[in-house]
């Protein structure tokens, strides 16, 4: 049994804990980072990149297979083992990247174990040692959860950090949930020719607003089926699952539990580290500092359940790790433009802040149905609202369901950051003919509701009729 006395304790070694250790560090804490395997982060292991290796895979073969229309004959054979041997081997390089950055880390640094706190600055290691800090920082992201509703078929479940070790591509696959998460997988594994159907306890999907949620929903049935407003019930079959919903029964090879990713909280003794816990269990802190109340405990990343992506994670055991150093000194960030994308085909997006309803504010539209270049590319669909306040029309919200919308969100998101107002960002470049350009058409109507008048509202406006419609 060992007493380890540091400055600034980082629990978690994933994309926020190693931004916070870093961080720290730098400020000229003495630090120490504690993880029970130190396996690399979720985006590398589980989440953003194995899940987009996939998704790369299921455009190829759509590709091929939609190739007709552009007068191109190919169908494609997909070979499942192949799929998960090259996703495998690229997944595996970039843990390889995280895990050689950690084993850079200054010797002594990290710990092999779980911690909990036993009072205020000093944690427990299920090795046997203990830790006192003058801070803490709590990285711990989140895990896949697995409702009580699906523990009889739980051999036949799947979940993202399961999936990816699959040897070969499942017959079919109920999916449980139409997050984000559940329907990139979704949407990825019935393009590689598997039977998907999805169920869904709302009436939405994505976590998008109504008009972007019908937009993707009408989109994503013409490959699967989504069954809204409906739980499943399971049940073990020979076959695999038994899914009842509605008085409808099938049977799916396996299972995909995709019903959130709560923050991997458990274990830690939160109540013995003095912190407020809200009604989920996660401590309550301000997002401009990660600071858990007054307390000298900092958290950062999945694990605060507040912005659950990876940029955001970085950023905010950043800020975790600076003020862990520095405290009782701590300093407020500001924070970037909240931006979350959904990579299905269309994409979506959800920018900056929207509001509670349109009539708060101002508001404008673009209907990639009739989009030039949406048009050329064969992936005419989706809507987009961007938003704006005050009497410039400051642009402050946007929700999108396009080809193309993870480029866009960027446009958007960096103009909102800027403090940009729609007619700010009409003066900006616009190539044609381009995706881009049709979010002129939505700035248009904020420039209109706010009474301004620039060169895109004249007689004499030289760009062509195309360009001026956003079609």
């Amino acid at each position: 049994m060992t007493l380890h006395q540091t400055d600034v304790a980082v629990i978690g070694a994933g994309t926020a804990g190693l931004a916070a250790e870093r961080h720290a560090r730098e400020a000229g804490a003495r630090t120490l980072l504690i993880d029970p395997v130190f396996a690399g982060t979720t985006c590398a292991t589980v989440g953003c990149m194995p899940s987009k290796l996939l998704i790369a895979a299921a455009d190829a073969a759509q590709a091929a297979r939609g190739a007709d229309r552009f007068g191109i004959r190919a169908t494609p054979r997909i070979e499942g083992p192949a799929v998960f041997e090259r996703l495998r081997a690229l997944r595996d390089d970039f843990v390889a990247g995280v895990r050689a950055s950690i084993a850079q880390l200054p010797e002594g640094t990290c710990l092999t174990a779980r911690a909990r706190f036993e009072e205020p600055g000093k944690l427990t290691l299920d090795n046997g040692d203990t830790v006192e800090a003058r801070a803490v920082v709590i990285a711990t992201g989140s895990s896949a959860a697995l409702p009580g509703a699906f523990a009889s078929v739980s051999d036949r479940v799947l979940t993202n950090e399961t999936l990816f070790d699959l040897e070969d591509l499942p017959a079919s696959v109920g999916v449980i949930g139409a997050g984000p998460l559940g329907l990139e997988l979704a949407q990825a594994l019935a393009r590689l020719d598997v039977h998907v159907e999805v169920f869904e306890g709302t009436g939405l999907i994505a976590g998008l607003p109504k008009a972007q949620s019908g937009s993707l929903y009408g989109a994503l049935t013409r490959e699967f089926s989504i069954h809204l407003n409906t739980e499943a019930e399971a049940e073990p079959d020979p076959g695999g699952v038994r899914l009842n919903w509605s008085g409808n029964s099938a049977v799916f090879e396996r299972l995909l539990v995709a019903a959130g990713r709560p923050p991997s909280l458990d274990g830690l003794d939160l109540e013995k580290a003095g912190l407020d816990l809200d009604d989920h269990g996660t401590p309550v802190f301000d997002p401009a500092t990660m600071q858990c109340g007054e307390a000298a405990v900092f958290i950062a990343g999945d694990a605060n359940a507040d912005r659950p992506v990876l940029h955001e994670a970085s950023d905010e055991g950043t800020i975790a790790g600076r003020n862990a150093a520095t405290w009782p000194d701590v300093a407020r960030a500001v924070r970037k433009v909240p931006l979350a994308i959904t990579f299905t085909r269309p994409e979506t997006a959800i920018v900056g802040v929207l509001p509670d309803s349109r009539e708060d504010c101002l508001s404008g539209e673009v209907d990639f149905g009739n989009q030039g270049r949406a048009r050329t590319m064969g992936q005419a669909h989706g809507i987009c609202h961007i938003h704006a306040t005050g009497a410039e029309g400051k642009l402050t919200g946007a929700a999108l369901c396009a080809p193309g919308a993870e480029h866009l969100a960027h446009l958007l998101a960096w103009a909102m950051q800027c403090g940009a107002t729609a007619t700010e960002a009409l003066d900006l470049p616009f190539y044609h003919p381009t995706l881009a350009e049709g979010l002129q058409t939505a700035l248009r109507q904020i420039c209109a509701q706010t009474g301004q008048e620039g060169p895109w509202q004249r007689d004499d406006d030289p760009l062509p009729g195309d360009l001026q419609s956003g079609s």
